[in-house]
């Protein structure tokens, strides 16, 4: 019966409860033989970064959290030639601070980013625990998700139907590693296009207007309409180059691109409609 964490994005205002609540718990605390204290300073076992997206003013922000996946599958086991590094019956994964010697093999096998830190005064690579002392001690869920004031932490078994019903509307991060991650999230950002439509001759917004995306690789498509102030999203993109298509009633259809959103989300301002 394994743990899982579930992190919605949606609902996460960047609080940074998460982030304290951690540096609370272990910075100054040793709980071995799970985890020895965490440094004050340097690092961050569940991390918070803002992704800010697009252009003004047509921006939104991501409040991303980088954690420890605790993966089925962990490179970062067989990686560590101490045997420190080795999975629970819960799905967690540990290292072990008695028996690591620093070598920093893990670090460099797991393939994400900044999760396994090296702590120079103890000599030992440290990580996120899922609060493993706690659970041992009969609490529910790591203190990251006991501080979390809007529910964006759930943490559960696998097998109980209320996570079962979470991880069916969520994602792993990067699945094409094959890693068998136990964190998943929700909304993770996909690109976006974003602009506003106004009628060139009478100076006005042009609402109503269907807006339409073509994926120049793939055909793949996605419409949305003008709003009021002729504000327009087309969310959830594919990376890509895509061809946009302006059409409305009584009003010439206009071709617009290619918009290139393979790096990054793009506002492109404010487009001119034409009267027939």
């Amino acid at each position: 019966m394994g743990k899982i964490l579930i992190i919605n994005y949606d609902i996460c205002n960047g609080c940074y409860n998460c982030q304290v609540a951690c540096k609370d718990e272990h910075v100054g605390n040793d709980w071995t033989p799970i985890a020895k204290p965490q440094p004050d300073t340097g690092q961050y076992w569940n991390k918070i970064y803002d992704n800010v997206r697009g252009q003004v003013p047509k921006v939104k922000i991501t409040y991303e959290h980088s954690i420890c996946q605790h993966c089925d599958d962990a490179p970062c086991i067989p990686a560590c030639k101490q045997s420190a590094i080795y999975k629970r019956g819960d799905g967690i994964v540990i290292i072990d601070p008695e028996k690591c010697r620093g070598n920093r093999l893990c670090a460099e096998a797991c393939p994400y980013e900044n999760v396994i830190y090296y702590n120079d005064d103890l000599a030992i690579s440290q990580k996120c625990t899922f609060c493993a002392h706690l659970i041992d001690d009969g609490w529910e869920e790591p203190r990251c998700a006991d501080a979390c004031p809007t529910g964006a932490f759930v943490f559960g078994d696998e097998d109980d139907p209320k996570i079962k019903e979470l991880i069916a509307k969520a994602e792993p991060l990067k699945p094409e590693l094959n890693v068998k991650p136990r964190v998943y999230y929700i909304g993770l950002p996909k690109r976006f296009i974003a602009g506003a439509l106004y009628d060139k001759e009478a100076d006005v917004c042009s609402e109503g207007a269907r807006v339409t995306a073509a994926n120049a690789d793939t055909g793949e498509t996605c419409a949305a309409e003008t709003d009021s102030y002729g504000d327009f999203w087309l969310r959830g993109l594919a990376g890509g180059r895509y061809t946009l298509l302006f059409e409305k009633d009584g009003y010439l259809t206009r071709k617009y691109g290619p918009v290139d959103v393979t790096k990054n989300d793009v506002n492109i301002g404010d487009v001119e409609l034409w009267a027939l």
